[in-house]
């Protein structure tokens, strides 16, 4: 480690010290607790369980499970050791799953016991894992967690730069291929920096932890209620009245919102009468309408912001009721310009792409040279997203790119490439395309327009089956329509334009 670095194990040690008896982490579905001090203590036991085992610098690690004190823990001991942890999307399908698994290629792999058959069933096409550990409680194959816990070794010294990578997170599957976006110690840092800065947080914070660890969402979050000393409250799986319990009971201060999750809390907290005003700091993406119902049951602050996987969640972030409609300005310890087509910065007012420079871009995809130089060519991250700025700095989020056009479902990313491609696997159709369409209850849903085959019939409820069954359920079409005749270009390919504008909109 360089006299420069600052790595997230430092954080802990830091932590440690400057917070020792304050609690940290509150596991909601077993009520433990865990102290600052604690958490180093046992992510030092992990490490060093993990170390003698074999996880070497550079090592993945996978995680199948929901989120979880283990989970936490082992993010901190692959941060003690320069290893990797590779979360992966439990709402994924089987064969989703295994895809990224066997692009990461961890060498130890812990799942949650619910999710012990699927991986079962894999293990003949995961050569790369050398063992199995169950999250929690052991059962069959799967090693017990505590036994790492329980080595009795210490741990060897690891040189740890904050420029390692520390975490593998796959993005949604531009081209019908997901890419893992390789971030950095420096980029947890420099997220948790931003948003303890932005938000006005400080130790006496309350996170109530609901988005998934495998979501930079939820990760940063998590990690930056760490870093300002606040606690976190940890919830496995989001619940509404649940979360308006903790809400009330706990003084909750702040957490992450994609929709429905907050217009789903506000209508249990009618139906409860439980205060949830201590709810002072949300930070997402959510409807105006519905921003504005929580600011005023709430007397709180809505944060929005810009962001991707690959800039570790923010690149811009500010107050809704600063500039209404807006995702906020450019952070402090980042760069953000708008590019045309020719990669010439664009007019204030004018739509560009967006392209960021700072600590916070991550390191690159994981084995994909060439898409990681393509993306970071000419020393910007080019985002795919298009935007404007207005004259006094804020962002306005315009769209995709038309190659890279993505619908953002309940805030999970699916490219229409790839929902394209399952639908195109039933023998009944022979062109669709996929667009996104406004959704009363996530904001935005996925909509398949279809043509089939001459002679063949098929029932949307069918066809939207057959896509849920071959990939995440989450990304089946919520609406279909089939057409006789798709509009196409000159070179006989779909006029996604003429698709979008014909049939997208409000549905009835």
């Amino acid at each position: 480690m360089g006299l420069h670095d600052y790595t997230f194990y430092d954080l802990i040690n830091r932590n440690a010290v400057c917070f020792k008896n304050r609690t940290a982490w509150l596991e909601v579905d077993d009520q433990r607790t865990l102290t600052f001090e604690e958490v180093k203590q046992q992510v030092d036991r992990l490490a060093a369980g993990l170390q003698q085992a074999g996880i070497q610098k550079g090592d993945r690690i996978g995680v199948l499970g929901k989120n979880s004190l283990e989970y936490f823990l082992l993010y901190g001991a692959a941060a003690a050791l320069g290893a990797v942890i590779l979360p992966i999307n439990w709402r994924l399908s089987a064969d989703e799953v295994n895809f990224n698994l066997s692009d990461g290629t961890p060498k130890f792999l812990f799942v949650d016991a619910e999710y012990h058959s699927m991986i079962d069933r894999a293990k003949d096409r995961l050569p790369s894992v050398k063992r199995y550990f169950s999250l929690k409680a052991p059962a069959g194959q799967f090693e017990d967690f505590g036994t790492l816990l329980r080595s009795g070794a210490s741990v060897y010294p690891t040189e740890v730069s904050d420029s390692d990578g520390l975490a593998i997170i796959h993005t949604a599957a531009v081209a019908g291929r997901p890419r893992g976006a390789l971030l950095s110690h420096r980029n947890f840092i420099s997220a948790n920096v931003h948003l303890n800065l932005l938000m006005h947080l400080s130790p006496a914070d309350v996170h109530l932890n609901l988005l998934p660890l495998f979501h930079v969402g939820g990760l940063f979050m998590a990690t930056m209620t760490f870093h300002v000393g606040a606690l976190n409250i940890n919830m496995s799986k989001f619940d509404a009245a649940q979360a308006v319990d903790l809400i009330a009971d706990r003084k909750v201060t702040v957490m992450f919102d994609f929709a429905p999750i907050m217009s789903s809390i506000l209508e249990q907290q009618v139906k409860s009468g439980k205060p949830i005003d201590s709810l002072q700091h949300v930070i997402g993406i959510e409807a105006p309408e519905t921003i504005e119902k929580y600011q005023q049951q709430t007397g709180g602050t809505f944060y929005v912001m810009y962001g991707q996987t690959e800039t570790s969640a923010i690149a811009t972030l500010g107050r809704y009721n600063d500039r209404p409609g807006s995702a906020g300005q450019t952070i402090p310890l980042a760069d953000v310009k708008l590019l045309d087509d020719s990669e010439r910065d664009v007019p204030v007012g004018t739509v560009g792409e967006i392209a960021v420079k700072g600590p916070m871009v991550f390191n690159g995809y994981w084995g994909l040279p060439e898409d990681t130089a393509y993306a970071l060519r000419g020393g910007w991250h080019h985002t795919g997203d298009l935007g404007r700025f207005d004259e006094d700095g804020f962002l306005f989020y315009a769209g995709r790119k038309p190659e890279k056009e993505l619908i953002k479902p309940g805030g999970e990313n699916v490219y229409p490439a790839e929902v394209e491609k399952a639908i195109l696997e039933h023998p009944a159709v022979a062109t669709a395309v996929v667009i996104g369409v406004p959704d009363p209850k996530w904001k935005e849903g996925i909509k398949a327009v279809c043509q089939l085959k001459p002679g063949q019939s098929l029932a949307a409820k069918d066809l939207s089956k057959f896509v849920g069954e071959r990939i995440a359920s989450y990304k089946k079409p919520q609406y279909v329509e089939f057409v006789s005749a798709m509009p196409l270009l000159a070179n006989g390919s779909p006029d996604r334009a003429k698709v979008k504008e014909k049939y997208g909109g409000e549905q009835k």
